[in-house]
């Protein structure tokens, strides 16, 4: 009954409550470490933190959706490849 006010089911509660907690995080990071400068990866693409987190967030709900289109439920491999996209990205990105 806590998510009754709108039609959320407990996994986009839980999206949504990585997404602040994602970005909190950055900023208590970059408050400790400031700077971060833009560093140049893979791709020729100058991008700070936050640049990487959101690529690694875009990533992720494209490869969700591509998942769910092709294979269906359940979404594990999604979320495993996923986390291999944040590695990658924080990485060489």
């Amino acid at each position: 009954m806590l998510l009754s006010w709108m039609a959320w089911t407990w996994p986009t509660a839980v999206f949504f409550l990585f997404i602040v907690t994602a970005i909190t995080s950055m900023g208590v990071w970059e408050h400790y470490s400031p700077g971060g400068g833009p560093r140049r990866g893979v791709l020729g693409l100058d991008t700070t933190r936050g640049d990487r987190l959101f690529i690694s967030v875009l990533g992720s709900a494209f490869i969700h959706l591509a998942w769910l289109g092709f294979m269906g439920t359940p979404l594990w491999g999604g979320l495993i490849l996923s986390i291999i996209l944040f590695v990658v990205v924080f990485k060489w990105v």
